[in-house]
C-alpha cells in the first residue's frame, strides 16, 4: 500500500512539473537553480543547468526517485524489532550489507561520525 501511494504522489508531482516546465519554462527555470543553491550544486564549476535541468520532471527522473523512495521503505528501524540490513560501502569500495559484520552472537556496534 505503501509503494502505491508513494508511486501516485510522485507520478503526479512529475507530471505538475512537466506541466509547469511546458507552460512556465522561466519559472521553473529559476525554481530548480533555487533548488540548486539549496543543495550547493551551483557552487560546482562544471554546473550547468542546461545539462541537467531539462532532464527534471522526465521519465528518468521518475524512475529513479521511486527507486530511491521505495527503497527507504525497507530502511526503517523500529524499536524492538529486527535491524534493517541497509547497503554499505567498505572504505575499499566494496559494497556489503550491515549485518554481513556480524560475527557469532556478538553484539553488532556501529559508530557514526563525520570528518568535516
Amino acid at each position: 500500500l505503501q509503494k502505491i501511494l508513494i508511486l501516485l504522489q510522485v507520478t503526479l508531482s512529475v507530471i505538475v512539473g512537466k506541466t509547469l516546465m511546458v507552460l512556465f519554462p522561466n519559472a521553473m527555470k529559476r525554481y530548480i537553480l533555487k533548488m540548486g543553491e539549496k543543495s550547493r550544486m551551483n557552487q560546482n564549476p562544471k554546473f550547468s543547468y542546461e545539462n541537467w535541468g531539462p532532464t527534471f520532471f522526465s521519465f528518468k527522473y521518475l524512475q529513479f526517485v521511486l527507486k530511491v523512495k521505495w527503497k527507504r521503505l525497507e530502511d526503517e528501524a523500529f524499536e524492538g524489532h529486527p535491524a534493517p540490513n541497509t547497503p554499505v560501502v567498505t572504505l575499499g569500495g566494496e559494497v556489503c550489507h550491515v549485518l554481513d559484520f556480524m560475527k557469532d552472537n556478538r553484539p553488532l556496534i556501529l559508530n557514526f561520525g563525520s570528518c568535516t
